[in-house]
This record gives structure tokens, sequence and C-alpha cells, in this order.
């Protein structure tokens, strides 16, 4: 695979779920296999990643379900004394609230223009890096963030490895500005109108009183979902560049040649790191 390098690892540091991997007496002499749940699967991921931290560094706090595993072990490192003099650069407001309650020290990307490393989640991730992203809600400042970082580590676990990106069936985001919502979504369409198997659609939430509104971004935007039966079959720059040439579009969620590295854990526990 050109330009990536695939290194698989152990996990080498005191493992979170000490429980799965000490059989009992009476199964010490065929213990059974350790299968880790998809989160635990994303806290090893998680977990490995903080290990490239080192004191005195400016980090971009990812979001999401594995990013928060991030945030947990950088604080407690944080408390322990391991790291020190630490600055987290939080990619939404659900990120700065958990850091804030984990006395993570926040700044911002104004103040940190230069990110020493970045540490993320992905919805996808395909064979040559690429990712898709997004599908929280928190696309725009992520890749701001993520690409403004001297190296940006990717973590997941290997439901989220594709053959191409938007080959899992699930949504490829874009971030648009509310004004002509409906506009916008009819230039998307129009764009993948040859497409076969595409659709896409207003992102929506549903409110306690049971009514549907747009789900709206921590920027004040809106999301279009794109969706694609066998995944995106044309070129990913050139697609990035008609996305983002229909005005109207904020940022889509294709993150492209953007991650250094990406460490993958399996349901063994087993970690794999593909650097590009």
């Amino acid at each position: 695979m050109r330009g990536v390098s695939i290194i698989p690892q152990t996990l080498d540091m005191p493992t979170p779920f000490p429980h799965l991997l000490s059989p009992s007496p009476a199964s010490a002499m065929a213990p059974a296999a350790v299968v880790l749940s998809q989160d635990e699967q994303k806290r090893v991921a998680a977990y490995r990643a903080v290990d490239f931290v080192q004191s005195g560094m400016v980090l971009g706090l990812g979001t999401g379900s594995t990013a928060v595993h991030a945030l947990d072990r950088i604080a407690d490192l944080l408390r322990r004394g391991v790291l020190h003099d630490i600055v987290g650069i939080p990619t939404s407001k659900q990120t700065e609230s958990i850091a804030r309650a984990l006395k993570i020290p926040l700044s911002d990307l104004d103040a940190h223009p230069i990110i020493d490393l970045s540490i993320d989640g992905a919805d996808e991730v395909d064979p040559f890096l690429n990712l898709v992203k997004g599908r929280g809600g928190s696309l725009l400042r992520e890749k701001m963030i993520e690409g403004a970082s001297k190296k940006f580590i990717v973590i997941v676990d290997e439901s989220k490895m594709v053959g191409r990106l938007g080959g899992s069936g699930l949504a490829v985001p874009v971030e648009i500005v509310p004004f002509g919502w409906s506009y916008t979504l009819s230039k998307l369409k129009a764009l993948f109108e040859l497409e076969r198997g595409f659709n896409a659609k207003l992102r929506t939430r549903v409110e306690e009183d049971g009514k549907e509104v747009p789900f709206v971004t921590d920027n004040g935007n809106y999301i279009i979902d794109l969706y694609f039966e066998n995944g995106i079959e044309r070129d990913l720059g050139l697609l990035s560049d008609s996305l983002l040439r229909i005005v109207g579009v904020a940022e889509h969620g294709m993150f492209l040649g953007m991650a250094t590295s990406v460490i993958v854990a399996n349901k063994d526990g087993e970690i794999t790191v593909i650097n590009k």
C-alpha cells in the first residue's frame, strides 16, 4: 500500500481491563478467549494514542465516544503528575464541557494556531488513511483544529475500516449554512444525479414535544447527510473541490490526507498502528 506502513502491536501499557486478561484459577489451564466490546476496543486504541502525548504539548481534543476515552486518560495522567503543562484545544462545545469537568487546561485556535498533536476518532477509514468524520456534527471545528496540527492520530475500532469512503452505507456529512438550505440540498443532489443508489437529506432531531427540527451544529449551521449504496466511487480530491464550490456549503466530512497515524483496536485486544 503506497505511503502507508502497518505495524501490529500488543498493548505495552497496563491494560484498562485487567480482569478480562486474568483467568480465574479454575480456568488457568485453558483460559477463555478474550473478546472486547466495541467500547472497550475504543478505549484500548485511545490509551495507546495518549502514549504519544508529551508534557508541554498543545493538544487538539477530539469529539465523540472514542475521543472521550483519550480525555479520561489525559486527565488521569495530569492528576498523577505524569503529564504537565498540557493545553487542550477542544473541537466541540461537548468536548469543552467534558475537558473542563476533567480539569484539563483549555485554550483556543486563535491563541494556539499551531497544534502539536490532535487525537480524535473517525466514522470511516479507508486503506489510504482518508477519513469520514462528522456524524456527531463537529466536522468543521474538527477539520480546522486537526488541519492545524503537526500530527493527527486517529483512534478507531476495527468496524470503522472500509474499502472506500462511504462504504459503510452510513452518512457522509456536509455542513451548510441554514439560509436557503433546500436550495443547497438541491445542488448537492444534482452533483450526484447520475450516482446509482445515492441519497441526500437534511439531518434532523426530535425535540421533547415530539417536533422534528433541523440539527444545528456548534457553528449554528445545518448538516446534509449524503448516502452512497456502494461507497464513493469517484476521485475524492475532485469531489472535495466540487462540494466546496457549491455556494452555501461550509465544509464536508471527508478528511483527505490529514491523518498521520491510525490506531486500530480489534475485539481480541490487539492494536495495529498504520502510519502514513
